[in-house]
């Protein structure tokens, strides 16, 4: 199964220090057969009058107790830490991951769901779960062998009770699994409404649906709290299955004993059961049971564990191919600032869409157009290496745009996207990722947005916030032009940069462009406006058909 073998692998990062945690606390469980007999010797001796011989078993007693406690206290640690990096380790790879992923994936505010409260459920299941399976497969095998030494009627008993407490565990294990995956799936819906909710807060004042909205987080709140209910639920009806069997397993034993030792019962045992054997006997009985405790209450960590890695294995088993290169900073690429696509097709939405063949020049300005749906974003997708081509080949500065190309390509291209994200940083900072320290302020007045940063109220220190609050769509494009000119790339690929604009305002933002065509950019522009159009050198026509075989 998908997330049992995810489970493995998180096992596997964990190492050997889970491994070696795991038995250093399941040897310390162990130890308490050493303290259950020299207890019983103790208790023996001092009733029998020989209270130097109880003292001597009782040092015993102490002594394995505090080897016990510390053998506990550095397994524990072991395996926490060794948990703690496994999940660290699994939350950088699945956040590299996805970064790297194209868009059309799963919401955000999923993805961050699962990075932070969902994958903080693996670590229960590696410090918990794990530590206590391998206390079931150790503890209760040896209490039992030793009990069988002493009464094979006490381990008759005990060999009866423990199975069935596993079996009704399974049976319990089903649901609990079930209820796990629905409570999680409700988390990740209750992050994505609390995104989607607090990105169009504007718009729901404006609107005054704000009691519409407090209604859906109503709904949705009673819908987590009764899926958190129903896990619950599920975690108690485990515990008490396991409290009701072990509590009947000591109690006859603590019968047994007590019967025996009073001489109303003489079979079950081998010769006479003395005061020391009995009193043994009736103190393993509870640690027999206690690591089938611990797995009762660590079984709802495995159900979530195994929830949270189906999710991860889902992700994981995308077919969306990852952007080329590693996103990582790198020297420009050396070259003319030339972009050709040859028969090139790329994957959107499970169709493969053919790209067209073109070649740009140095410094030309090509207006791309087609219907909506053409594939005009997919092809400078592809060009800024963020849509790997699924035929064909894209050529940039006369290399093959690949993996070990793209960083160094993108260092040399700007993208003016249509979906403007703004980061939590200062104006500053966003019109100069790179930190070259360069003056903004003529790039501005190229792409007519010195107004923009002029009406701000801390001009370019002002944070704008990742939703861009304080300055238009319109606004926003001008200064991605502005970043586009301070930048000094000789390629920008914008994608329909005048789109939902007043005359005014695309007036301003195709001067801009214009201004990266007179300073010699490489440009690459994908729009339906006749006036941007008019702008560019020439045209390119997408007839918008899917690629046939090109997959």
């Amino acid at each position: 199964m998908a997330d049992g073998d995810r489970l493995q692998r998180l096992e596997v990062r964990a190492g050997a220090p889970l491994r070696g945690g795991g038995w250093l606390l399941a040897v310390a469980g162990a130890l308490w057969l050493v303290q259950a007999f020299a207890a019983a010797q103790a208790v023996a001796a001092w009733i029998g009058g020989a209270g130097g011989a109880g003292l001597g078993w009782a040092a015993g007693f102490v002594g394995a107790g505090l080897l016990r406690a510390g053998l506990e206290h550095a397994g524990g640690g072991l395996v926490h830490r060794a948990a703690d990096r496994a999940v660290a380790a699994e939350r950088a790879a699945l956040l590299e991951r996805e970064a790297r992923r194209p868009e059309g994936g799963p919401a955000s505010a999923e993805v961050a769901a699962l990075a932070t409260q969902k994958l903080a459920a693996l670590t229960p299941y590696l410090t918990r779960y794990k530590p206590a399976m391998l206390r079931v497969r150790l503890i209760p095998p040896l209490i039992l062998a030793a009990s069988l030494s002493v009464s094979w009627a006490v381990a008759l008993v005990l060999f009866v009770a423990g199975p069935l407490i596993p079996v009704f565990m399974a049976l319990v294990g089903m649901a609990a699994r079930e209820a796990s995956e629905k409570q999680m799936a409700e988390i990740g819906d209750m992050n994505a409404l609390l995104i989607d909710r607090i990105a169009a807060l504007p718009d729901i004042r404006l609107l005054d649906a704000t009691a519409r909205a407090e209604a859906d987080f109503a709904a949705r709140a009673e819908g987590l709290r009764a899926r958190t209910m129903a896990v619950l639920r599920v975690a108690f009806l485990s515990s008490t299955i396991l409290e009701l069997f072990s509590a009947l397993g000591v109690a006859l034993v603590a019968v047994y004993v007590g019967f025996t030792l009073l001489g109303e019962i003489g079979i079950g045992h081998w010769g006479d059961l003395t005061l020391a054997g009995g009193l043994f006997v009736l103190l393993l009985a509870p640690e027999f049971f206690q690591p089938l405790r611990d797995m009762a209450a660590a079984w709802h960590d495995r159900a979530s564990a195994r929830a949270v890695a189906g999710e991860l294995a889902a992700l994981e088993e995308d077919p969306r191919p990852a952007i080329l290169g590693r996103g990582e900073a790198a020297a420009p690429l050396d070259g003319p600032a030339t972009l050709r696509l040859e028969g090139a097709a790329v994957a959107r939405g499970g169709a493969p869409v053919a790209l067209p063949d073109l070649a740009v020049a140095p410094g030309e300005a090509v207006a791309l157009t087609g219907p909506s749906g053409a594939g005009k974003s997919s092809a400078l997708m592809a060009a800024a290496g963020l849509l790997p081509v699924e035929a064909g080949r894209i050529e940039v500065a006369g290399r093959t745009l690949d993996a070990a190309t793209a960083d160094a390509w993108r260092a040399r291209v700007a993208l003016v996207p249509q979906a403007v994200h703004v980061p939590d940083v200062t104006l500053r900072a966003f019109l100069d990722p790179a930190g070259q320290g360069g003056d903004p302020a003529p790039a501005l007045a190229a792409a007519g947005a010195e107004g923009v940063v002029a009406r701000l109220p801390e001009g370019l220190d002002t944070r704008l916030g990742e939703t861009g609050a304080g300055v238009s769509g319109g606004e926003a494009r001008r200064l991605l032009v502005a970043r586009a000119i301070l930048s000094g790339a000789d390629v920008v690929l914008a994608d329909e940069p005048t789109a939902d604009l007043d005359t005014d305002t695309a007036r301003q933002v195709i001067a801009g462009l214009q201004a990266l065509a007179a300073r010699g950019a490489t440009l690459l522009v994908a729009t339906h406006d006749p006036r941007l159009i008019a702008a560019m050198d020439r045209v390119v026509e997408m007839p918008g058909r899917a690629a046939e075989g090109a997959a």
